[in-house]
Order: C-alpha cells, then structure tokens, then sequence
C-alpha cells in the first residue's frame, strides 16, 4: 500500500486567519488614525495657539509622537515575547488613549507636545503585527501584512477627508478627544478577535537583532519608510498654508484632498494588482519612487497656483499610497521566516523615527528658510531612496515563498 503524500498547506485563508487579519488591521487603523487625522488641520489650529506661530515647535508638536514611537516600539516588541502580545496591546492602547486627552486639554502648543509624546509612548505597531504573523500560516502572511498596509492607507484617505469637517464641527481638541475614545474601543477588539489561549508567542532567536539589522534588503526597506514618512510630515507644514494663501477656506480644503485621493487610487489600484507579478515588483516599486520624486518637484514650483498644487498632490498621493500599502508586505517577504517579529519591530521604529524627523525638520526649515526649503529637503531624501533601491534585490517570487512553507 502507498501511503498518500501530505497535503500541501492551503492557500487560502481560514476563518480563523481572515478574522485576526480584519481585527487586527482595524486596530492598527485605530491606532494610526491618531496620528493622521490631525495633519490636515494642526497647523493651522497651531497658529492660533501661544506659540504656535513658532514653526519649529508646531513641527515638534506634530513629529513628537513619532519621536516616542520610535524609541519604544522595540522595547515593547521586547516586552511582548515575553509577556505576551495582549497585555501589550492593551496597555498601549490606554497609554494613547490618556496622551489624545491631555491633546485636547491643552491651552498651549507645549502641552500639546506633552499629548503627543504621551500619544506616542503607547508604541503598539511592532506587537500588532507580531501578534499577526503569530495567528497566520507562513503561505498567507503576505496578504494579512498587505491588508494591514492597505488599512493605513485608508486611514490615511480617511483622515484628510473627515479632519477638516471634524474640526469645523468640533474642533482639534475634540478630535483628540475622539481618537482617545476610539482608542478605549480598540481594547474590545483585541478582546472579540483573539481569543484567550490562541495567542502564542515564538522562541527567541539568538543574535536577532544583528541579523536584521545587517540584512541589506530590509535595510533597504527601513530607509524607505522613514523617508516617506519623513515627506509626509513635512508635506503637512507647509500644504495647509499654501492651500488657505490660494483662497481656500480651511472647513473647504477636504474639497482638495477628495478629489486628489480618488484620482491616485484609480492610478495606483492597478500598480498594487501588478506588484506581485514575478518580474515586475522592483520596476513597479522604482517607478513609485522616482513619481515622488517628480512629485515633490511639482510641488515646490507651484506653491502658488490651485492647478499645480493639486498635480503635485495626485503624483504625491498615487506614489505614497502604492508604497505604503506595499512595504509592509516586502518587509515580510525579505524577512527571514524565525525573525519576522523582530523585523517588523525595527522597520515600525524606523517608521515613526521618519515621522518626527520629518515633522521637525520641516518646522525647523519652514521656519527658517521658507517653504521651498521643505520641498527641497523631500527632493534630497527620495534621490538617496532612488539610489538605494536601485541596488535592491528583485523581491522572492510568491510562488517560492509557497514552496518554503511546505518545506
């Protein structure tokens, strides 16, 4: 008698998998929700404030949170594979959630900055997405890792749209109310969708960190998300000034950033489609690139017409949302399967370090040496990002990391 051979792993995801996957994207999106819905509307709310004319210290006020995120997602990562994914999560998200309320306490921009480094201290992300390679297959962790990365785009998409209405409704400090509140809520989420006893927490792997760290592949990718998210933030001191100087009202500045995030979904949408294409994930993740590029160019030059600012903005957007929504799953797909916590713990701290450098900064240059300057700064960091990808390595075809999971 021939005895069958094993069954291959299903591709497809359990019922299991697809409801860790859509918790805990959803916390995540919580999470990050209180960092981006306040982009479109703090520096103007911040002009009004004592102190608040000072662009360096409004650059520092928006970055602070990013600052302590980078700072403690490695120590909290740490913490987790010792005491568990959960309890983390839970602390994280009461410790966001008291920083949101001291925000909308705040009577000046240094209080505001006291909220935000609080914000930030509930340094979450790297557990998050360790607790989600802890409850999925090897064969399907790409995906849950992409519809993450997809959820902070959506939160993103999200944020420029309801932070203007909200702050005429009910101001910024009710939207930091409001992002503590929802901070409180996630707490049930983590509760509903992983059960007591499901989680599980991987053995450490000797010498992890040096090994990460010294994977020039991922390296690569760490420097991507700090700049990006470097170029977002100083996108986001100087944008709404030059949107409310071309004579728009800023209650009426969601009127731009619709239209702009509709147009770079429709072009983005089919790029992400085409990602994952053996042969075709470097050029596509080039071309992102090197549109950001192009994009911070346009945008320095016409700071002073609607027209030009809305085409830097849709090239900005179509580029920034491709590869936000394609790092996290590289990141997983470079990594080295016993050591995919630890990576996506750096890359989380890298992430926000690029947050606060590039809030800071872009205050620090807005306020010293114009708007052009902060254009400019973009402009260097996606040349060096262009360089550095250029000399990375094509990514491992999906099939193959299908054959390692049988393995």
């Amino acid at each position: 008698m021939f005895k069958a051979a094993p069954r291959a792993p299903s591709v497809r995801m359990t019922a299991d998998e697809r409801r860790a996957t859509a918790g805990l994207a959803s916390i995540f999106g919580l999470r990050m929700l209180g960092m981006f819905i306040i982009l479109p509307v703090f520096a103007l709310y911040a002009d009004a404030l004592p102190g608040g004319r000072n662009k360096t210290l409004v650059g520092i006020a928006l970055g602070a949170y990013g600052l302590t995120q980078a700072i403690l997602q490695i120590p909290f990562g740490w913490v987790s594979d010792r005491w568990g994914r959960k309890p983390v999560i839970y602390s994280g998200l009461v410790i966001f959630a008291l920083g949101s309320f001291v925000a909308a306490a705040a009577g000046d921009i240094y209080w505001i900055i006291a909220g935000r480094t609080l914000q930030g201290a509930g340094a979450i992300s790297a557990a998050v997405l360790a607790l989600a390679a802890d409850t999925t297959r090897d064969v399907v962790r790409t995906r849950t890792m992409a519809v993450i990365g997809m959820t902070i785009f959506a939160t993103f998409a999200l944020s420029l749209v309801a932070g203007p209405a909200l702050s005429a409704a009910i101001g910024v400090p009710g939207i930091f109310a409001l992002t503590g509140v929802l901070a409180l809520a996630a707490t049930l989420i983590v509760r509903a969708v992983i059960p007591a006893g499901h989680e599980k927490v991987p053995p450490p792997v000797e010498n992890a960190f040096a090994r990460v760290l010294s994977d020039r592949q991922l390296l690569r990718l760490n420097y991507g998300i700090f700049a990006l998210h470097a170029l977002l933030m100083s996108l986001f001191i100087e944008i709404p000034f030059a949107l409310r100087d071309n004579g728009i009202a800023e209650a009426s500045h969601w009127k731009v950033y619709l239209p702009v995030l509709v147009a770079s979904v429709a072009l983005m949408w089919p790029f992400v489609r085409q990602s994952d294409r053996p042969g075709r994930g470097k050029p596509i993740f080039l071309g992102a690139v090197a549109l950001l590029l192009i994009a911070q160019v346009v945008l320095g030059m016409s700071q002073h017409t609607i027209a030009g600012l809305v085409a830097g903005l849709i090239l900005f957007f179509t580029a920034f949302n491709l590869l936000e929504a394609t790092l996290p799953a590289l990141v997983s797909r470079y990594a080295p399967r016993d050591m995919k916590g630890t990576a996506v713990g750096i890359y989380s701290s890298v992430q926000f370090l690029g947050t606060f450098a590039g809030a800071a900064a872009g205050g620090w240059l807005a306020q010293h040496e114009g708007g052009i300057a902060v254009f400019a700064f973009g402009v260097v960091l996606t040349m060096i990002w262009l360089g550095v990808g250029a000399t990375m390595a094509a990514p491992p075809d999906y099939s193959t990391q299908l054959s390692m999971g049988r393995t």
